[in-house]
């Protein structure tokens, strides 16, 4: 598989505007499967797998694999992502794999090429990091996705209430380290049209996020829309002018209604209308 031409933001801005913002995460917890009707083994962890991506490819702008739910199961588990990944790209959605890695020198590189470099069975159309080992330490999956035409989403407002004491610290330079890393974000997108390739994880619980600049000419990953207590009306509120770029994420929301098919599509396309009419409110 070769590199992409078109950057990941473009992709994803043609693919929003085609389908609708909307995220849908791929999370086969133990609990979740049990409802489904599943074992929680391989054969549970591929039928769900398979199920959501035949019943939503053709229809959700971008899926998001939580990389936990299946590397719990070891080698075998990688492999039914693998199949997960190459399935959903080859049905024209992206990818977007959360992972939310974060290392140093050598260790960061091999975590990129696992997902950012276009020869590895697991490469996705972008990445979930970490940059708390400093935004430097990112600085090779920044550079393969870049050559890859893939992208970040970098974890830098996030939605659980402990990432507060870390994301809201005020530096030397009075700034916030959350607003540190929108800020080198934003600096990575400079000049990208028609979206930059390097987005932030904002929570769309957080309420109002005036104090933050969260214009980077990039996407803006928002967890929390459906069981965390989010709905698409909060959007604007707390995303601003930013709202357009705002690529809201529903799991459990959408995922409750399996193994029915129709039922997983009705979700789905009930929560993208939701984040239509409030976008465009």
């Amino acid at each position: 598989m070769s590199p992409s031409a078109t950057p990941f933001g473009a992709r994803l801005r043609a693919a929003m505007d085609a389908r609708g913002p909307l995220c849908v995460g791929i999370d086969p917890h133990a609990a979740l499967l049990d409802s489904w009707g599943l074992a929680d083994d391989i054969a549970g962890l591929e039928a769900f797998s398979r199920t959501v991506v035949e019943a939503l490819a053709d229809s959700v702008a971008v899926f998001k694999p939580q990389a936990a739910f299946f590397e719990r199961f070891g080698s075998r588990g990688v492999a039914v992502l693998e199949r997960t990944v190459a399935d959903a790209r080859a049905a024209g959605t992206l990818v977007v794999m959360d992972a939310k890695r974060g290392d140093i020198g050598s260790t960061m590189a091999a975590y990129a090429s696992a997902f950012l470099d276009p020869a590895s069975p697991l490469f996705s159309d972008a990445l979930t990091v970490s940059p708390y080992l400093g935004y430097g330490s990112l600085a090779p999956a920044v550079e393969l996705a870049r050559a890859s035409g893939a992208g970040l989403f970098v974890l830098a407002l996030t939605s659980n209430p402990e990432g507060a004491e870390v994301q809201r610290a005020v530096r030397g330079d009075g700034r916030t380290v959350g607003a540190t890393m929108l800020a080198h974000l934003a600096a990575e997108n400079a000049g990208a049209d028609p979206m930059g390739s390097f987005g932030a994880v904002v929570g769309a619980t957080l309420g109002d996020l005036s104090s933050f600049d969260l214009d980077i000419n990039g996407p803006l990953l928002a967890p929390g829309i459906g069981a965390q207590g989010a709905t698409a009306a909060d959007l604007p509120r707390v995303f601003g002018a930013a709202v357009r770029n705002v690529v809201p994420n529903v799991s459990r929301g959408v995922l409750r209604h399996g193994p029915d098919t129709a039922a997983l599509r009705a979700s789905a396309e009930r929560f993208a209308d939701e984040v239509r009419t409030a976008v465009a409110a």
